[in-house]
């Protein structure tokens, strides 16, 4: 997509901004188009800079448009197997999304994370990693994070390093993306609304590392079947970290403490409660596989270590947020499917007042249930899945359930549960959609609700 070519941006949120923006730099005639006919054009106009001459569609796509469109750009959530879209790439037209994009204009080193749950975590202590090891100017921290890749790719050069946390909805429109390090954490059922089978939304985070040589490296989790399976067929090299047993080669936990197995020599890096400012194992793997990574980057071990004894959990994941009246309250908002909240539920070391429900992603709860292990003392539910969550718990013997029809009454619902010496959870096992904007907006009023509270 170059000088004068006339492309479609579909979606006006952060990315669709974004890439229109880039595209615009580069000389393309842009339309930017929102199939949402409650948006007026001038307010997703307003959006972009001043001198902009993109044009601005909501709603339905003009009668011949399309007919006169030579490239074709997806937004994150717009699914790409929708029969318009479709036609376009039976027409020859690139159909690209926003990471393929900002990929080609690319001048440094990408560094690729993916993975049902962790990626967040990973990504922001390896941005930290290359921070401490290049100088916080060349490294860019960008992707599902927050930071749309089109909107920092104009600033790399030939020795910087881009961090890139990947989504299985991103994943699906890359072609050349290739990076010379790539980490898949773990693959649990997720978003299988959009990718509609498990062996999809597999196919699709295993393609992070499909142009990768073996010039290149793959860091995989040694514990997950669909990653221990990916490993013999992976075109990278591939290293492995364990939480569960030790390698002959990789990183593993023995006891308290991180190692690393190489060319036969063993050697401890970090004690687990000692060295880390993060609780529960998913931490423990998200921190093993962003030394993986960063040493695949050439980072000196004591520059790792380092950063990891320096770094704090990331806003709404597992986050402590305060203690109110002997009750510690967490914020783990980001658990948006139930694996993640699997992690929340395991790192909690008091009784717990769990709040769990939301959108509903076509999951099934029975381990997170299982999970619970007598942890759990209530269950508050909100939501589109409730119901739904409630007879998974009961077929499970777990009956301690309330429903709440709004987040007040929840929080206010789980304040008076709580009892001292019980923490209180916030990690839903469900998407924030329907009620909240995104998953931040409801962690973050969580935080505020807690934060008001009188000790």
């Amino acid at each position: 997509m170059i000088k004068g070519q006339k492309c479609l941006v579909v979606g006006s949120g952060v990315s669709g901004i974004a890439a229109a923006r880039l595209l615009e730099e580069k000389g393309a005639e842009v339309i930017l188009y929102d199939s949402n006919g409650k948006l007026d054009p001038e307010q997703v106009r307003a959006k972009l800079p001043a001198d902009s001459r993109a044009k601005c569609i909501t709603g339905a796509l003009p009668d011949g448009l399309k007919e006169t469109v030579t490239g074709l750009v997806l937004s994150p959530g717009v699914p790409a197997d929708q029969p318009w879209i479709e036609e376009f790439g039976r027409k020859g037209i690139p159909v690209l999304g926003e990471i393929e994009l900002g990929f080609r204009w690319e001048k440094g080193k990408v560094i690729a994370i993916t993975g049902t749950n962790g990626k967040t975590t990973t990504t922001t202590l390896v941005g930290e990693i290359m921070k401490a090891h290049l100088g916080r100017e060349k490294v860019f921290v960008v992707g599902n994070i927050g930071d749309p890749y089109t909107l920092e790719v104009t600033k790399t050069r030939e020795d910087t390093v881009t961090v890139a946390e990947i989504s299985s909805f991103q994943l699906e429109t890359v072609r050349s993306f290739h990076p010379v390090v790539s980490a898949i954490l773990n693959i649990t059922p997720d978003h299988l609304n959009r990718h509609h089978t498990m062996e999809n939304y597999v196919a699709v985070k295993q393609s992070v590392s499909a142009r990768q040589t073996k010039e290149d490296l793959c860091v995989l989790n040694d514990r997950d079947p669909y990653t221990e399976e990916f490993a013999a067929r992976c075109p990278a090299r591939v290293v492995r970290f364990s939480s569960c047993r030790e390698l002959a080669e990789g990183y593993f936990l023995r006891g308290d403490t991180i190692c690393r197995a190489k060319d036969g020599t063993v050697r401890q890096l970090l004690n687990i409660h000692r060295d880390m400012n993060l609780v529960g194992i998913c931490n423990v793997e998200n921190v093993m596989a962003a030394i993986a990574i960063a040493e695949g980057m050439q980072v000196p071990m004591e520059t790792i270590l380092r950063s990891i004894r320096e770094f704090h959990a990331v806003e709404h994941r597992i986050e402590f947020v305060a203690t109110r009246k002997g009750v510690d309250y967490y914020n783990d908002s980001k658990g948006t499917n139930p694996d993640a909240a699997i992690q929340g539920i395991r790192a909690m070391s008091k009784p717990t007042i769990l709040i769990g429900g939301g959108y509903d992603k076509g999951s099934d709860y029975d381990e997170w249930i299982e999970s619970f292990d007598g942890k759990v003392k209530w269950l508050v539910l909100i939501g589109q899945t409730r119901e739904k969550i409630a007879e998974c718990a009961k077929r499970h013997g777990f009956d301690k359930i309330r429903f709440a029809d709004g987040f007040d009454e929840c929080l206010a619902l789980c304040t008076e549960l709580a009892e001292e010496g019980d923490a209180v959870l916030l990690s839903p096992a469900c998407a924030s959609w329907g009620m909240f904007a995104n998953y931040e907006e409801r962690g973050k009023i969580f935080k505020e609700y807690v934060n008001e509270l009188k000790e």
